[in-house]
């Protein structure tokens, strides 16, 4: 029953959609025609003729058309200027009471001057307005101007934005917001006096479709931005300042809207875009002013081990560069082939001092000092010896467990150590451990940020992190 049913109103609507058109037709014809008379006249077609081409001169483009009527049959011959006018035509005169039919053989014609007239007459019709309206687009684009003026004159004032932005970006960036909002003001103050506000959504609509492509565009452009405006708020480094990002190491040069750029200890310049900044991992160096250094001897297996990390760090702590705190330290490492590991750390004031100068001479007088107690290190190369006896030739292979000639015979007994007397370290033997080759990179890096031929997002005045 149910599927019966459901053919029934298919079929009824098919029937509904095929009849329709034909409905439509028979009620146009019924208003073109109405009921046909059966009585006419030449005087009631003369006065149907000269309506029509009453109404035709008024309107004007039909001038080339020719009205003829018998029976109340309208037959219309010529040309006019465009196939609109053709079309309306029709329309127009089935309007006239008494009208059987109408015949209608207007074409659109071929003259070009003639076409071109309605142009002309729209363009200058356009003019007539444009002068029309010239007092108020005048007073529009002056309204405008002095909005804008206003804008630019807060923007530019330069005490109130250094209290509520944190450094001279964030000041500059909330100056442009301001310029921004008073220019849409602006605009909409003067599409308010020509009243045309209803242009003002479909221009906004078409700049939010056009801003949504170029910002998918420029996506990476406009992260960078974003970071470097989050960069420049929290600062976690300033220029000269020692980092590290992402493997990276150099001093800071500065911060620009796009990328952070470093000099490398080499002198080469490295660009690190902001949104990589942002994400990265930061070492700076410079943060605190102690720094430690560190590096590991190795000495032999049959040496005092407690007298060698003390020789160590007793050494290295009365160095007149070395700081007393956090005091220098030292333990023992891993085993390795041929000795032990003695690991040795010190720290420094990186104001002052060099910290690879510092850690090189460290590392020179605690391996003297190790020589002038007996403290042999450890030297893991593998020797051939060759000796002769009465027996022959015999090979000896040996890896020498102290710092004496490898040439020694394996079954040689090793001679007792001396005992002498604890040597010191003069202050004429410590060699210059000064942040020279630093302060020639502050040189540089000083030289390139007073050139001003860059924009710097890093303020003295701003919090740093």
């Amino acid at each position: 029953m149910t599927h019966v049913f459901t053919r029934f109103l298919t079929l009824a609507a098919f029937v509904i959609f095929a009849l329709a058109p034909v409905a439509q037709a028979q009620d146009a014809a019924d208003s073109l025609t109405g009921t046909i008379a059966t009585e006419n006249d030449a005087l009631h077609d003369a006065d149907i003729a000269v309506r029509i081409r009453e109404i035709l001169s008024e309107l004007g483009g039909y001038e080339d058309v020719t009205v003829t009527v018998s029976e109340g049959i309208v037959a219309l011959r010529g040309t006019t200027a465009t196939a609109t006018e053709v079309s309306d035509l029709s329309s127009l005169v089935a309007r006239i009471e008494g009208i059987v039919a109408i015949k209608n053989d207007v074409t659109e014609t071929t003259d070009l001057a003639r076409r071109l007239n309605p142009a002309m007459d729209r363009f200058q019709a356009r003019l007539t307005q444009a002068w029309t309206a010239l007092p108020l687009l005048l007073l529009s684009i002056v309204a405008f101007v002095l909005i804008v003026a206003i804008g630019y004159g807060i923007a530019r004032w330069k005490a109130p934005w250094k209290r509520v932005a944190p450094n001279a970006f964030i000041a500059n960036l909330y100056r442009q917001l301001v310029q921004v909002v008073f220019i849409i003001f602006g605009i909409v103050v003067a599409l308010d006096i020509l009243d045309a506000s209803a242009l003002l959504s479909t221009i906004l609509g078409a700049a939010g479709i056009v801003g949504l492509a170029f910002g998918f565009a420029v996506r990476d452009t406009v992260e960078n931005y974003i970071a470097s405006i989050l960069l420049s708020i929290r600062q976690p480094f300033r220029p000269n300042d020692t980092i590290e990002i992402n493997g990276d190491e150099g001093k800071v040069i500065r911060l620009t809207s796009r990328a952070t750029i470093l000099l490398s200890f080499d002198g080469n310049h490295i660009r690190i875009p902001n949104a990589t900044v942002f994400k990265s991992r930061i070492v700076n160096y410079t943060q605190n002013t102690e720094r430690r250094f560190k590096f590991a001897l190795i000495v032999e297996q049959n040496s005092d081990l407690a007298e060698a990390m003390e020789i160590a760090r007793s050494t290295v702590q009365a160095l007149p560069f070395v700081i007393d705190q956090p005091a220098a330290s030292s333990w023992l490492g891993n085993v390795c082939k041929g000795g032990i590991e003695v690991t040795v750390v010190g720290w420094v004031n990186q104001r002052d001092t060099s910290l690879v100068r510092a850690r090189g001479e460290a590392l020179r007088l605690v391996k003297q000092m190790f020589e002038a107690n007996g403290i042999n290190l450890a030297d893991p190369t593998l020797r051939v010896a060759l000796s002769s006896d009465s027996l022959g030739l015999q090979t000896a292979f040996a890896a020498p467990a102290s710092g004496t000639a490898a040439s020694t015979p394996a079954t040689a007994k090793q001679p007792a150590r001396a005992v002498t007397k604890k040597p010191v370290i003069k202050p004429s033997d410590i060699g210059t451990v000064t942040a020279q080759s630093e302060d020639e990179l502050d040189k540089i890096i000083a030289a390139e940020r007073n050139q001003g031929v860059a924009e710097d997002l890093l303020s003295g005045d701003a919090m740093h992190e």
